[in-house]
């Protein structure tokens, strides 16, 4: 009786184990994805940026043609 009760705890500690790791990993996840989120919308900042840059320089070498 006792190696049967003692696998039952060992059991629910590995199980409360993974539940940790597991809530762990949910909020890294989460935090990736706003760290994404927050890049993309700098790339697209910039790109924008670099468009009218682009379109400027386009506008004044077009001039001293």
């Amino acid at each position: 009786m006792f190696w049967a009760m003692l696998a039952v705890a060992v059991g629910f500690v590995g199980l409360a184990v993974l539940g940790v790791f597991a809530i762990r990993v949910f909020v890294e996840a989460q935090r990736l994805g706003r760290q994404v989120a927050d890049t993309t919308q700098r790339i697209s900042r910039a790109a924008e940026d670099l468009e009218k840059a682009a379109a400027g320089t386009a506008r004044r070498s077009h001039e001293l043609l």
